[in-house]
């Protein structure tokens, strides 16, 4: 086994233990990527997509029916208005950076919905290149590390209720790995509101994925199966399990798959800070970063204003 190796399991068995918080994982998969590089760089893209999606799904055990309905039909309304918006702005600001259209599309549609997912829906259905969808993935994996670390330092320095940040970072914030791991470090009801709030965003991936279709019709040279996020249902069926399930039953067992769903997530985002590359990061260019950039900035004062005002 060589040191690389031998760094990258160390600094993943650190991110098991209590003391590392979501943003510190992030930072230490960040080092390995940045220094020697991940080691295992074929096999991080399908183990992070499936822990993502198990840890998500565990997550709704403990989370109440009657409350997951509630945060998701209060953000209804901000995710319809958001999403149309951030994606007419960022092909107008696409057009007036001449950023490729593709790309355009690409980084919007992350912006609009749930980053790298929507990307990969996306992608297909418009025939992106791989340059293009690398371009879109580096562009939005900036930004959500920077999310993870700036948004609950924001949210504190505005005194936002865990309600409030929930909302927030649930529109504002790409993936929802790091919607999840901000909402996580906020604190308690800031997850139980933010993830049922993103994960109600990431259902609007199959109506943008038949969107783009319609318009790139008879422009792409071949048709691609559209990606539907079913863990979402593994989800919700989670929350009917813990909501109606009889008293009698242990609880403890409900809290030990919570607890088991964090450092899932946790390790999630260790991951995915060692996916990114330096030839990713020399691909994405100034005007892509600056598209965006200023979608993001956007969206987020917007949400931002929104919350304060409206909540």
């Amino acid at each position: 086994m060589t040191w690389q190796k031998i760094i990258f399991f160390l600094l993943l068995f650190v991110c098991l233990t209590p003391f590392v918080s979501p943003p510190i994982a992030l930072a230490c998969g960040l080092f390995v990527a940045l220094t020697f590089g991940n080691p295992f760089s074929q096999q991080t893209s399908k183990i992070t997509k499936i822990l993502l999606q198990v840890s998500i799904v565990l997550l709704g055990f403990g989370m109440n029916l009657t409350e997951v309905y509630k945060a998701g039909k209060q953000g209804i309304l901000f995710t319809i208005i958001t999403i149309f918006g951030t994606l007419v702005v960022g092909v107008l600001l696409g057009k007036l950076l001449k950023v490729k259209d593709k790309t355009s599309n690409l980084i919007s549609s992350g912006t609009a919905i749930c980053g790298g997912s929507a990307i990969a829906a996306v992608a297909p259905v418009i025939d992106a290149d791989s340059e293009e969808i690398s371009v879109s993935l580096g562009t939005v994996f900036i930004l959500n590390s920077i999310a993870l670390f700036v948004f609950p330092i924001i949210g504190h320095a505005l005194n936002l209720s865990q309600n409030q940040f929930g909302i927030w970072a649930a529109i504002s914030i790409h993936d929802t790995s790091s919607v999840v791991g901000a909402a996580q470090s906020y604190g308690a009801e800031a997850l139980a509101v933010a993830t049922p709030v993103k994960l109600a965003r990431a259902l609007w991936i199959a109506p943008l994925a038949f969107l783009f279709s319609f318009l790139y019709h008879g422009k792409s040279e071949k048709k691609a199966k559209i990606a539907i996020p079913y863990f979402i249902l593994f989800f919700l069926l989670a929350t009917i399990v813990r909501t109606y399930i009889p008293p009698t039953f242990p609880p403890s067992l409900f809290d030990s798959l919570v607890m088991l769903a964090k450092k899932g997530l946790t390790i999630t985002l260790f991951l995915i800070g060692a996916s990114l590359s330096r030839e990713t990061l020399k691909k994405v260019g100034v005007k892509p970063l600056i598209q965006g950039v200023l979608l993001w900035i956007l969206i987020s004062v917007v949400s931002l204003w929104a919350v304060l005002n409206l909540l």
